[in-house]
């Protein structure tokens, strides 16, 4: 039986272990279970002295791991299967989406005093975006331990005073960058104008730039599960998202694969979250934001639960993107609107329908989605969302998308 100590905020929570036959398992620790306020890992691992097995087990830890394409890279670097989920945690999952980190039994999780980080020089910043199409997360690297969830390539680093680091051992990150892939030139642009304008309109988003290294383009996240303190110390907050709080395997994060629908998102935020009227608000201006600008990629695993103490909160939006930039990719919603099969014809009795299904009030979701269509086409003229772009051709292209689904909706619906 193999096993890695599962930590949560510098605590032992419990013990993953993987069989003889590959099969995950995890139990908490009686220690955690005894302490006063202990938490659960994740909604789907309710707090219990019972173990948890096979398909109760697994999605919330294979969770945590990056999707199928870099997994695949992940796994053929470090020499091991891309179905084995504890073979590839127990190498890089030192430093993960939230709080949580896996490490070998035996081995002391660092304290805060021992942080560590590798200052990169521009040069070494370039060697390292440049190889990460190869390498992600610069698997296999001697004393780098990170995972993140996700099909791009994406870096966590340590971002003080405009210094760029490495983050070693079980040393937190701040931010994430992300390169530009050369198969969707123009998606950084994209990204950071979808963000910018989610901001502008009131959408709770983390902060996001562009920044070049060398010749790619890169938008750098401030990494909302951090929190730095005035002694500048950076501290972890949990996080999950749906897929993993809904016991949702990643394979299966979208509705078309069997993952999630609305009407199960919504009905989780009303019986998880503590504050469940501002969150099912929040998710549901999310909700409606992806679908003006066009994003058919907002999935499961693109909405979490932000833990703090005894709040459950729904996280700030990420990865907000306009896919119908680019024609090759399917127009299909990841979570369907009142059954609708394609952003190109979603239309009010969609809407409508939605609401019947997720038992929301049509009266408050129309004069939401009005409100930020004419919120959405007001800021779209504002000179500082051009300027935070960087990318004039590919302004023109998004800008004009969002603004034509903006003002045909908001048509439809006055």
């Amino acid at each position: 039986m193999k096993r890695l100590i599962v930590h949560l905020h510098g605590g032992a929570v419990g013990t993953l272990t993987q069989d003889a036959s590959g099969l995950l398992g995890f139990r908490y620790s009686s220690e955690w279970l005894n302490q006063p306020g202990a938490v659960p890992l994740s909604r789907s691992l309710p707090l219990r002295l019972e173990p948890f097995h096979g398909k109760h087990a697994r999605p919330f830890f294979a969770g945590i791991l990056p999707d199928e394409g870099p997994r695949q890279q992940i796994a053929a670097i470090l020499g091991v299967s891309e179905r084995n989920d504890f073979a590839i945690l127990e190498r890089i999952g030192g430093e993960c989406a939230g709080a949580v980190s896996l490490l070998p039994e035996g081995t002391p999780l660092p304290g805060a005093a021992e942080r560590q980080v590798r200052t990169l020089n521009e040069a070494e910043l370039r060697e390292i975006v440049a190889e990460l199409p190869r390498r992600p997360l610069l698997a296999g690297r001697e004393g780098v331990r990170l995972s993140l969830a996700g099909a791009q390539g994406k870096l966590p680093v340590v971002i003080e005073g405009g210094a760029i680091a490495l983050p070693l051992g079980n040393t937190p990150s701040t931010h994430i960058i992300k390169p530009e892939p050369e198969r969707f030139p123009g998606l950084v642009a994209a990204e950071v104008l979808c963000m910018t304008l989610a901001r502008a309109v009131g959408l709770n988003v983390p902060p996001v730039s562009i920044r070049r290294v060398g010749d790619t383009p890169c938008s750098v996240i401030e990494r909302y599960d951090r929190m730095i303190g005035a002694d500048g110390t950076v501290r972890r907050l949990h996080q999950e998202d749906f897929c993993q709080a809904m016991g949702f395997p990643p394979e299966r994060k979208y509705q078309q694969e069997g993952g999630p629908l609305l009407r199960d998102c919504i009905a989780m935020l009303r019986e998880w979250s503590t504050a469940p009227v501002l969150d099912i608000r929040d998710f549901l201006a999310g909700l409606i934001f992806s679908m003006l600008i066009g994003n058919a990629d907002a999935h499961g695993k693109n909405y979490s639960l932000l833990y703090r103490q005894s709040e459950r909160r729904f996280a700030p939006l990420y990865d907000l993107v306009c896919t119908l930039a680019w024609p090759e990719l399917s127009t299909t919603p990841a979570m369907k609107i009142g059954q609708c099969a394609s952003l190109d014809t979603i239309a009010p009795a969609h809407w409508r329908a939605m609401t019947q299904e997720t038992r929301l009030g049509w009266p408050l979701v129309r004069e939401r989605i009005v409100h930020l269509c004419r919120a959405v086409l007001g800021e779209l003229r504002e000179p500082g969302l051009r300027q935070a772009t960087g990318n004039e051709a590919m302004f023109e292209r998004v800008a004009g998308i969002i603004e034509r689904r903006s003002a045909s909706l908001l048509q439809s619906l006055t």
